[in-house]
């Protein structure tokens, strides 16, 4: 795990909540995580090829961290888009349940927004799930417009 960088560290409820990258060589701990957004039907080891896969690709990852305890995460792909420039796709955000509505989201979009412009980003995109209310109404309340469907087909 990287040092703690106070620059890119709250404090919460008296704890420390960081964000920062992982380190690709790193990216296998958020493999458990990933289990909170539906993936129980993936085994482990396909999780983690794909994880390290993802890892050689233009994917960051942001750890998020209750003192010393990663306590959620959010994948970033970095590209070009011919309709928005360079931008940014936030994926499988994950905070758990046990650190839920104390704000730390928003720290977290904050970090995202800042992270991403100093990268030369001037586009955030992301997916939500259809059924996950909340997650639309915090994005809404973050100032993301719905521009489109995402549609998916197995092949």
């Amino acid at each position: 795990m990287t040092k703690l960088n106070l620059k890119n560290s709250y404090i919460l409820n008296h704890n420390t909540v960081r964000f920062e990258i992982i380190p690709s060589e790193d990216i296998l701990i958020i493999a458990p995580l990933l289990r909170v957004l539906g993936s129980e039907n993936t085994s482990e080891e396909t999780i983690k090829e794909r994880l390290l896969e993802m890892a050689q690709q233009s994917y960051e990852c942001i750890g998020i961290y209750d003192g010393e305890h990663l306590i959620g995460t959010c994948g970033m792909w970095f590209q070009t888009r011919h309709y928005a420039g360079k931008s940014c796709e936030v994926d499988h955000v994950i905070i758990l349940e046990s650190h839920r509505n104390r704000g730390i989201g928003k720290k977290l979009m904050t970090f995202v927004y800042d992270y991403t412009s100093k990268k030369g980003c001037n586009w955030v995109e992301l997916n939500t799930y259809v059924h996950n209310f909340p997650s639309h109404k915090f994005y809404y309340n973050e100032g993301f417009v719905a521009k489109g469907y995402h549609f998916v087909k197995t092949l």
